[in-house]
């Protein structure tokens, strides 16, 4: 419905439908989840195309397909999941392995960065943030970047990786090594001068 709304008008004006969206996967959720899948990822915890066909579909119940007017193909049928619990989203999740090298290569370059954000200081002021909260803030200077920590990673993410953390319920394993003692948590103090692994800062 959008795309006839300039009716063709604004063709090749700059400011058109066209000029503005045509190519742009944002402009609908099926563009978005074509191209997150490219990658590996999923979009609103469904499985990937190459993940749905691998599991195939729930319990093996048939499903077929159908031309229907105006929609055009459509499936009919179960979807493509484990369970009927992950069918109902109780353990669906968008935290598959493709998800967590992301959020690895995030912690990465946030740790790693010099430059700070848009062109701002970064390195020079790596010592001036641990002086005053104990970890570096910014990226560029060593900094922290959030890592959800779920108990479908394969390995601890640390959340902020300021080796702070508790927890109040009975958690797995790979939650608890992110929290507390763990390599995540607080035992990342034990492991050097600081938090994030990297050399003490000097005068």
């Amino acid at each position: 419905f959008m795309k006839i709304e300039d009716c063709g008008f604004l063709k090749n004006s700059v400011i058109g439908f066209g000029d503005l969206w045509d190519g742009n996967e944002v402009i609908s959720e099926v563009g978005i989840e074509k191209t997150l899948n490219k990658d590996g990822l999923r979009y609103r915890l469904n499985r990937t195309k190459d993940e749905a066909d691998a599991v195939g579909t729930m319990y093996d119940l048939p499903g077929f397909t159908v031309n229907l007017p105006v929609i055009g193909e459509t499936y009919l049928g179960p979807p493509k999941v484990e369970s009927i619990w992950e069918a109902i989203g109780f353990t669906a999740t968008s935290n598959n392995e493709a998800r967590q090298q992301e959020k690895l290569k995030a912690i990465a370059k946030a740790r790693e960065a010099k430059t700070g954000v848009k062109g701002g200081a970064g390195a020079e002021i790596r010592k001036a943030w641990l002086d005053k909260y104990g970890y570096p803030r910014l990226v560029g200077s060593g900094g922290i970047f959030y890592a959800d920590q779920l108990s479908t990673d394969k390995e601890p993410m640390g959340g902020f990786n300021m080796g702070k953390s508790g927890q109040i319920w009975p958690v797995p394993d790979v939650v608890k090594a992110g929290n507390y003692g763990g390599a995540k948590g607080w035992g990342m103090k034990k492991k050097g001068p600081t938090v994030d692994g990297l050399p003490k800062a000097k005068n």
